[in-house]
């Protein structure tokens, strides 16, 4: 009896505990959706990109021969012209150089008057032995030797003439830096920088030393951007663009795409290509090497249908993308709503965006869609009509731990994010 007892009491512990957790237990809560309208306006496609600010024109100026600078006529912000002296290198060198090359040349030509008096005299002793060999009063040898004398005195002369040349290009090229050592400004503009100091010794024997760095005209500008290559396609020369600058928070300034470079830059297997914006600068705001953050309307859609973006990153739980294909038919098997559906009229591709019925039931929609601000997207199909609700999200229970409070790498809301940082 004792036994019988005790069995039954385990019986009635087990039933009430299994009692207790059939009527109060954790039921599954019905899944609750947001939605959001499909509304008519504007959708503008832009391309954002980072870039510096730099003169049109900038021209460095140099110096062609070696020496010290002996003083400096500009420095930074000068305005300058074309033909100013910015700097001078000692001359003194050079006009010993120039004294010498004179004196050679004056040499030369008293080697040449010396040469010609020779060939005259070889040419007299050469007409005095033709006249006395008619007369036999010397032999032909003494011709001969006369002949040879009257043509090394010629060819004496010829040298000493070539000589005088060589002593005029020398003392021309010593005048050549003798003015090279004044540095003269060879366009009108500024002089954004310098790099040099009086006393400083400048060499010019392998690669001619930047002096100065002259921009031709501040007033108008360029900003060299660099473009991604999934983004290069929809910028044209012509094109409209704003930037900002760090020193003028908030202030737009406008600006027109000048070229479209077509070297790539290829940066750790990343390739972008230069976009160079004009800008005028008349009121010299903006300054050289300023950063800009360039913003280019790629496309721009009045008065269209658009939908958000999370509409269409949306992909239902599968128990219920499950239902939703049964009722419709289909078999259940999940779909992501970000796949791209081949159009069945060879247009764009589809994607899919989920509605909801009236008896609570997941509908998928396929849409042809066009271009995208980042945040919304514009529908150019007729599958769904202003004010339709679209799914955007699901509600989270009251109470449930959301997706940021998880450790990082965990949850959907990540992905979301990494997916809206890259458009759709």
């Amino acid at each position: 009896m004792r036994r019988l007892g005790l069995i039954l009491g385990v019986v009635a512990v087990g039933l009430a505990i299994g009692g207790y957790v059939f009527f109060n237990g954790e039921r599954k809560v019905p899944v609750r959706y947001r939605s959001a309208m499909v509304e008519r306006g504007s959708v503008v496609s832009v391309v954002t990109a980072t870039g510096t600010i730099n003169p049109v024109v900038s021209v460095q100026v140099g110096t062609q021969v070696s020496g010290m600078i002996k003083s400096l006529h500009a420095d930074f912000n000068s305005v300058v012209k074309a033909g100013d002296i910015v700097a001078t290198i000692d001359p003194e060198p050079f006009k010993a150089r120039r004294n010498q090359a004179a004196s050679n040349l004056e040499m030369a030509k008293a080697n040449v008057a010396r040469a010609r008096t020779e060939q005259a005299q070889r040419k007299r002793e050469l007409d005095r032995a033709k006249s006395l060999v008619a007369q036999q009063f010397v032999s032909q040898n003494d011709v001969d030797v006369a002949i040879t004398n009257a043509q090394g005195a010629d060819a004496q002369v010829n040298v000493a003439m070539a000589q005088v040349k060589q002593a005029e290009a020398a003392l021309n090229a010593a005048d050549l830096d003798l003015k090279y050592a004044t540095i003269r400004s060879p366009v009108n503009g500024i002089v954004v920088a310098r790099n040099i100091e009086v006393g400083q010794t400048v060499a010019a024997s392998f690669a001619t030393p930047n002096l100065f760095l002259i921009a031709l005209d501040l007033t108008k500008m360029q900003v060299d951007t660099n473009v991604s290559e999934s983004d290069i396609g929809g910028i044209t020369e012509g094109k409209d663009a704003t930037f900002t600058v760090d020193a003028y928070p908030g202030v737009p300034f406008a600006g027109t795409i000048r070229q479209v470079r077509l070297a790539p830059i290829n940066v750790q297997n990343v390739v972008t290509y230069n976009v160079v914006v004009g800008v005028d600068n008349k009121d010299l705001r903006l300054k050289p090497g300023m950063t800009a953050n360039v913003s280019i309307v790629v496309a721009q859609r009045d008065n269209v249908l658009k939908v958000p973006n999370a509409a269409l990153r949306f992909m239902p739980p599968k128990s219920d993308q499950g239902e939703s294909r049964r009722a419709e038919g289909r078999p259940a098997k999940r779909e992501g709503s970000g796949r791209a559906i081949p159009a069945g009229n060879g247009g764009p591709p589809a994607r899919l965006i989920w509605k909801q019925g009236e008896n609570g039931e997941l509908a998928s929609v396929a849409v042809q869609t066009g271009i995208s601000d980042g945040s919304s997207t514009e529908i150019v199909s007729d599958a769904v009509a202003e004010s339709d609700q679209v799914i955007v999200g699901v509600e989270q229970p009251h109470g449930a731990k959301k997706g940021g409070d998880l450790p990082p790498g965990f949850g959907s809301s990540g992905g979301q994010r990494r997916s809206r940082d890259r458009g759709i």
